[in-house]
């Protein structure tokens, strides 16, 4: 493996930088994650450009400016943008219905935010002509780069939170991005490591449109925003903008003691390919991961109170640390970010339904009376063992139990679910539904011919292999 040591970055930039242009080869089962990751995440893009509230921030962002022709284009739509717009479209709609998949360590996140600059920049530098670099990169160096992408983003969030002082986790979106898209662009290794040290010198944003009482949209557009910073960080780069080799480091100024509020950013382990072969995929339902075996548990208990849940005295929900500090919401809910980070109004929706779907947290399904007066009846516990589990690295267990007590003193079983479908341990029950998941969220958007040859690449891992990123991206527009 190459090396890239210069004296004039923080080790951080350097390492991300010899990971990124390293030739090392992962594992079958990292590229074959890599693969249902890619499948899903378009999924996931295509049925959210069929909500009204996320085709409004779609299209250049000055109507008419567009680059016709040489453009990277938006899955879903006729749009050809620049990369940086392109990215931001394409990440948006891949985070829009919180439906895309999950890594959750210390900090939380969606690795699969940063498809939205790789389809992007990988598009574009296989089309814009003349172009400083020109290649055309194949479906299987995307599922490369993914596994690199998720894997800075996944190692970082391992042993840095930054939730604790209170910033978002699309901070690595833009991180993660910016390393990847730069190589993706043809930037030398030196321009790289100087897109990756203006990255962290953004800061980051705030977590405040996550949380009541300030829960909002701009949750669903964040990582779009984040990768298409990363692009622009890339793009910068190959202009020849400097980089700052202490950015992280400096004292007084620096990432570590003014963002990050004097904690030294840390790798708990070495970069390989542990996210993509650990990632979490939400399969069955969108709903916020840490409440997402709440949900399976509800759906569960959801027949023995179809006709009783007017008598229902308390509902008791044990839960892990992480899912009390910021899913565990009384009160009013304003809006559907408000409501898919509600674990009472999840689970409220899979007791009532058995079902739980994008549509639920809408205003129309929450405007059902039957939701506030089963929220107003739960109690979310803290289960230490469950918080324990959730933090051990050979467990990964994101558990939940929930239990319905009735007015009359009886009381449904206490039902249990410790890892989500998603989960690797589940992958075999998994990966089948996930396919059919992708079909779907097709569906949602093409229809025949179109339809049946998209679905087909879901099916032949070869077809889908052998195509390039351009010729993917082909099969995934729709004319204007």
């Amino acid at each position: 493996m190459s090396s890239y040591r210069s004296p004039r970055f923080d080790e951080l930039v350097q390492k991300i930088t010899e990971y990124v242009y390293s030739d090392r080869k992962f594992s079958d089962e990292a590229y074959a994650t890599a693969r249902f990751c890619l499948l899903d995440s378009v999924g996931c893009a295509l049925l959210a450009s069929t909500f009204a509230a996320c085709r409004r921030l779609l299209g250049p962002i000055v109507p008419g400016a567009e680059l016709t022709g040489r453009g990277a284009r938006v899955i879903g739509t006729g749009f050809e943008l620049d990369p940086v717009q392109a990215a931001f479209n394409t990440g948006s709609m891949i985070r829009w219905l919180d439906f895309n998949d999950t890594w959750l360590a210390a900090e939380w996140g969606h690795p699969s935010d940063n498809l939205g600059a790789l389809i992007a920049v990988a598009d574009f530098v296989g089309r814009a002509k003349p172009w400083k670099f020109s290649k055309s990169w194949t479906l299987f160096d995307l599922l490369h780069a993914m596994i690199q992408a998720h894997e800075i983003q996944g190692v970082l969030a391992l042993t840095n939170s930054f939730n604790q002082v209170g910033l978002d986790h699309v901070l690595l979106v833009r991180i993660a991005s910016t390393a990847v898209s730069g190589r993706l662009l043809g930037c030398t290794r030196p321009q790289t490591a100087n897109a990756l040290s203006n990255a962290f010198i953004d800061g980051g944003a705030l977590r405040v449109y996550r949380h009541a009482p300030n829960t909002g949209s701009r949750k669903s557009w964040a990582a779009g925003d984040a990768a298409a910073r990363g692009v622009w960080h890339a793009l910068m780069a190959l202009r020849g903008e400097m980089g700052y080799r202490s950015a992280l480091s400096v004292p007084t100024w620096g990432f570590e003691t003014v963002t990050n509020r004097g904690r030294k950013l840390t790798l708990g382990q070495p970069f390989g390919s542990y996210v993509m072969e650990n990632v979490l995929f939400k399969i069955a339902f969108p709903a916020e991961f840490h409440a997402q075996t709440a949900v399976e548990a509800a759906f569960a208990l959801a027949p023995q109170i179809q006709n009783r849940w007017s008598e229902i005295a308390r509902i008791v929900i044990e839960t892990h640390e992480s899912a009390k500090r910021i899913i565990d919401k009384e009160g009013p809910l304003r809006n559907p970010a408000d409501r898919d980070h509600c674990m009472q109004y999840m689970v409220a929706i899979g007791l009532l339904k058995g079902a739980l779907t994008a549509s639920d947290y809408e205003s129309a399904a929450a405007a059902d009376p039957r939701i506030d007066w089963l929220r107003q009846r739960m109690h979310v516990v803290e289960n230490p063992v469950f918080s324990k589990d959730y933090l051990d690295p050979q467990k990964r267990a994101v558990a939940n139990a929930v239990q319905v007590f009735f007015q009359d003193g009886t009381q449904t079983e206490r039902v249990q679910v410790d890892f989500p479908l998603g989960h690797r341990r589940r992958r075999l029950e998994g990966n089948p539904l996930l396919l059919e998941k992708f079909r779907h969220n097709v569906a949602a958007v093409f229809s025949g011919e179109i339809a049946a040859k998209i679905t087909h690449w879901a099916k032949d891992e070869a077809a889908l292999l052998a195509l390039t990123v351009n010729e993917f991206v082909s099969g995934l527009v729709k004319a204007r």
